[in-house]
C-alpha cells in the first residue's frame, strides 16, 4: 500500500522498453457497453414473449384438434450442448434478461482462456500467490478457483500478522520476518521445482525478496499493481513521490503506536469508512464487506527497509506487470513509473479495475496470467 512519508530520489539505470498488452475482454465495446446490453436485454424479452405466445397459440390448437397436451418444451430458455458436445463448440446466448456485471462482464465457458490448455507444455502450472499490505489468502478466492478449474496448482501465503496467521503485526521487526511464510515454502520446493509468483500491492516488494534468494525456483514474476522496487529502494521510496497530492491515502491512514506515542509507529490500519473509494471503487459490494472484516493492519518496518537486489539472481528472474487503470491507491502514473524505471518483459492492462482486479476483474485477470503462464 502506497505510504505518505519522506521521498525517495535514486534513479536507476533505464532498460530497453516494455511491451504493452491490453486484454481485449476487459474493453468497452459493445460487450460493456451498458446500452447495448440493455437493448440486447429487452430483445430478449420479446423473444421470450414471441414463445411464449406461439406455444400458448399451439397449445390451443391442440386442446381444440383432439384435446391431447402438445408436445411442446416449456421452457423458454435455450439449452446448453450435452457433455458429449466437442468442447471447443460455441454454446448459445442465455435468453434470461438478468443483469450482469458491469465490471467484469460474463464469459462463455467457450471464452475461458482455460480451453485445451496443454499443462504438459507448461514450464510450470504451478502458482504463488502474494497479497498486499493489509490483505490476506482470503482475497485470492476467486483466482483460486478460476486457476483450478483450468488444472492449475495454486498456493496462497499468508504473510506474517496477515489473513489468519496469528502473530501480531506491531511486533514485526523486519521485512524477512514479514515474508518467513513465503520463504519457507520457497524452501521446501524440490530444486527442479519451479513456480510463478504473483505479488499485488506491497506483495511485489515480497516477491522481489524471494527472487533474489530463489531465482532458479521462480519461473516467472508477475506485479500485480505492485511495487516493483530496484535494489536500493523500500516500498516507501516508491510510493511517497505521489502519494503527497493521494488525498485519499492520507485520509485512509491510522498509524498505530504500540510502543507509546512518543515512539515511531509499529502499524499502519485504515478507516474502514473510506476502503471502499481508495481500494475498491470498482469492486462488487459483497468483497467489500469481506474485506472490511478482514483486513489487518500493516507492519511499518517493513515498508521501510530497503532492498538489495543483484542482476545474477533478482534480475535473472523474467518480470511481468499488469496495470490496474481505475487504481485510486497506486495510480497509473506511479505504476507507470516504476514499469520505466525497470522495465519488465510484457506490461498487460486491466480496463476498469481498481486496486483490488482479484474483484473487481476476476476474469480478466485470470486471462491475463493464464496468458504470461504461456508464455515460452
Amino acid at each position: 500500500m502506497g505510504m505518505c512519508f519522506s521521498r525517495g530520489d535514486r534513479s536507476p539505470p533505464k532498460r530497453r522498453g516494455s511491451r504493452r498488452v491490453t486484454n481485449p475482454a476487459a474493453d468497452g465495446g459493445a460487450g460493456s457497453n451498458r446500452w447495448a446490453r440493455i437493448r440486447s436485454s429487452r430483445k430478449e424479452e420479446n423473444l421470450i414473449h414471441e414463445r411464449a405466445l406461439a406455444a400458448a397459440i399451439l397449445f390451443q390448437q391442440q386442446l381444440q384438434n383432439g384435446g391431447g397436451t402438445a408436445p411442446f418444451d416449456r421452457s423458454a430458455s435455450l439449452r446448453y450442448p450435452n457433455g458429449n458436445s466437442k468442447r471447443n463448440q460455441a454454446l448459445p446466448r442465455s435468453s434470461s434478461s438478468r443483469a450482469r456485471s458491469l465490471t467484469d462482464p460474463l464469459l462463455q465457458p467457450h471464452q475461458l482462456v482455460n480451453q485445451d490448455i496443454k499443462l504438459d507444455n507448461l514450464e510450470t502450472n504451478h502458482f504463488v500467490l502474494v497479497h498486499g499490505g493489509g490483505f490476506g489468502a482470503w482475497c485470492w478466492y476467486k483466482t483460486i478457483a478460476l486457476l483450478e478449474e483450468g488444472g492449475y496448482k495454486v498456493t496462497a501465503v499468508d504473510l506474517t500478522g496477515s489473513g489468519i496467521h496469528s502473530f501480531d503485526t506491531n511486533n514485526i521487526k523486519s521485512l524477512s520476518q514479514y515474508v518467513k511464510p513465503l520463504t519457507e515454502l520457497m524452501e521446501k520446493l524440490n530444486d527442479k521445482e519451479k513456480v510463478i509468483l504473483v505479488g499485488h500491492d506491497f506483495g511485489g516488494t515480497c516477491i522481489s525478496y524471494a527472487m533474489e534468494l530463489f531465482p532458479t525456483k521462480v519461473s516467472k514474476a508477475i506485479f500485480l499493481a505492485a511495487a516493483m522496487l530496484t535494489s536500493g529502494q523500500s516500498a516507501l521510496d516508491i510510493f511517497s513521490d505521489k502519494v503527497e497530492s493521494n488525498e485519499l491515502m492520507r485520509q485512509a491512514q491510522v498509524f498505530l503506536y504500540a510502543n507509546g506515542s512518543d515512539q515511531p509507529p509499529t502499524a499502519i490500519d485504515f478507516d474502514k469508512s473510506i476502503l471502499r473509494d481508495l481500494l475498491f471503487n470498482q469492486s462488487p459490494t459483497k468483497d467489500v464487506a469481506l474485506a472490511s472484516v478482514s483486513m489487518r493492519p500493516i507492519p511499518f518496518l517493513p515498508v521501510l527497509e530497503k532492498l538489495s537486489l543483484s542482476e545474477t539472481n533478482h534480475g535473472s528472474v523474467r518480470r511481468f506487470y499488469i496495470e490496474t487503470l481505475e487504481d485510486n491507491a497506486i495510480p497509473i502514473s506511479v505504476q507507470e513509473n516504476m514499469i520505466n524505471k525497470s522495465p519488465p518483459e510484457h506490461v498487460f492492462r486491466l480496463k476498469g479495475a481498481d486496486h483490488s482486479p482479484f474483484f473487481s476483474k476476476p476474469q480478466a485477470l485470470h486471462k491475463h496470467l493464464v496468458e504470461i503462464s504461456r508464455i515460452p
